[in-house]
């Protein structure tokens, strides 16, 4: 634990909630996938949030509930407070910079350029800066200054609404399962929640689980993942996690389980008793891109190009057990893009479907 990275969390709280309900459909903004993401990176000692809380009634009570200060900044009827809150958030910021000094990571939720200069200064610092914003909300000028930035769109647990809920007929005619083009397509379509049965038993939760954050892991640190670093960082995502409640008996005999599945990797580590744990390289990755590949051979063949959306529920009706989590992927998304990159099938983004389009290669 002494070698682990400290992390104040400050969220500047009016930008991520406007962020997300003007540029990803209307959706409130949670504070889960920021703390898993953050999970992965150390420990979050300091969480802070800056509002006029008046605003946010119901934000309020769900930042309460995973242990954020709220720091309330009211605005005054008929005048504008509009970096009221920034400054007091910068104030902080630095007050902690030079009297925490054990504090190693800053992460400050917000899309605004002016707190690149925050940025810079923290750096002088010494301290790490992690920037997380809404994508399209976030200005081109703070992320290059952060030592890494997460856009919030992309993290795992994040559920954007389609693009054909919102935008209606228009969108439905450019996917692979809409409700509109027959009466045998919504009928076909009409089981599509039950694919998503497997992933609710507890032993696909728990592989799902072990494998997104080994992925996580591997990307945010610089060393090897071990069996201790994995333990700590699943108690960070879940305090109540244990691996008795999945019928083991210690952490080590599920990683073997885990082995066993070809979920995970186990070699040798640094101190006996602590292996190390990583994703396999090939194996059930290469048969996914293969059923992948497959499918969108199939739909190419009528449908031309394949819109993203419904396509994972395509890949399950050949592979029931199909899960991106379980191989390392943080969404079906980034799966695709693998695919892509392996050349198993061709992605593109069309602005006129507004979805991402596959074809074969």
């Amino acid at each position: 634990m002494d070698h682990e990275e400290r992390i104040a969390l400050f969220l500047d709280y009016e930008n991520l909630a406007i962020g997300a309900r003007d540029h990803l459909g209307g959706m409130t903004f949670a504070l889960k996938p920021v703390a898993d993401a953050l999970a992965e990176r150390g420990r979050v000692v300091v969480r802070r949030a800056y509002a006029d809380w008046s605003y946010f009634d119901e934000d309020r009570r769900m930042l309460t509930r995973s242990h954020v200060e709220l720091i309330d900044i009211p605005q005054r009827m008929g005048a504008s407070r509009k970096n009221a809150a920034d400054i007091k958030m910068v104030v902080d910021a630095l007050e902690l910079a030079f009297e925490r000094p054990y504090i190693s990571t800053f992460v400050l939720c917000t899309g605004d350029s002016d707190f690149t200069p925050l940025v810079h200064k923290l750096r002088e610092l010494n301290k790490r800066v992690i920037g997380v914003g809404v994508q399209q909300s976030t200005s081109a000028l703070l992320p290059p200054a952060c030592d890494e930035f997460l856009y919030y769109d992309r993290l795992e647990g994040v559920e954007i609404p389609p693009a054909r809920t919102r935008r209606g007929r228009p969108a439905a005619t450019a996917t692979a399962a809409p409700v509109k083009p027959e009466p045998a397509e919504p009928i076909a379509e009409a089981p599509a929640p039950e694919p998503d049965a497997p992933e609710t038993e507890p032993a696909d939760a728990l592989a799902a689980l072990v494998a997104q954050t080994v992925s996580g892991l591997q990307h945010s640190s610089n060393g090897a993942v071990t069996a201790s670093t994995l333990k700590r960082t699943l108690l960070r995502k879940d305090p109540t996690f244990s691996e008795a409640d999945y019928g083991f008996r210690a952490f080590g005999e599920l990683l073997r389980h885990l082995r066993e599945q070809n979920v995970i990797e186990l070699g040798d580590g640094s101190a006996k008793g602590d292996p190390e744990v990583s994703l396999p390289e090939h194996g059930d990755r290469e048969a996914a891109f293969g059923v992948l590949r497959a499918v969108v051979l199939d739909l190419a063949a009528t449908n031309g190009a394949v819109a993203l959306s419904g396509l994972k529920n395509r890949v399950r009706k050949i592979a029931p057990d199909f899960s991106e989590k379980k191989l390392g992927y943080r969404s079906f998304l980034q799966f695709c893009k693998a695919a892509a990159t392996s050349g198993a099938v061709d992605l593109t983004w069309s602005p006129d479907a507004d979805d991402y389009l596959l074809t074969p290669p």
